[in-house]
């Protein structure tokens, strides 16, 4: 992970572990999900923030589907096998590609990641 997608990484990760809005922390969470997907530890651990974020919220649904994200977010980022620019969220669905954010799809271009078109 190079250095300015850790910086932004960290940011995002740090904003939706912090007390506020759940919108808003969902949306961080998401931001850094995107971020993270080609590095299988911080893959993972993005899903075990959106976990604590879905037994906040008390929904049964996310919680059921970040646990399945848990178990598939390392060996997939591992093996590539993950769809660009989505947010991990349940109601997103585990293989659904969706357009990555110009701030972040520049930061993951720099560090040479290559996005499905």
């Amino acid at each position: 992970m190079s250095q300015p997608i850790r910086t932004a990484f960290t940011a995002e990760m740090a904003a939706a572990r912090a007390p506020g809005p759940m919108r808003e922390r969902w949306w961080a969470a998401g931001r850094a999900h995107v971020l993270s997907q080609p590095w299988p530890m911080a893959h993972t651990r993005t899903h075990a923030v959106m976990l604590r974020l879905a037994v906040h919220d008390w929904d049964p649904r996310e919680v059921l589907g970040q646990l399945v994200r848990l178990a598939v977010a390392g060996p997939g980022s591992a093996a590539g096998k993950y769809p660009d620019g989505n947010t991990g969220r349940t109601r997103d669905g585990l293989t659904t590609p969706i357009p990555i954010p110009d701030d972040l799809a520049i930061l993951l271009r720099g560090a040479g990641v290559t996005l499905k078109p």
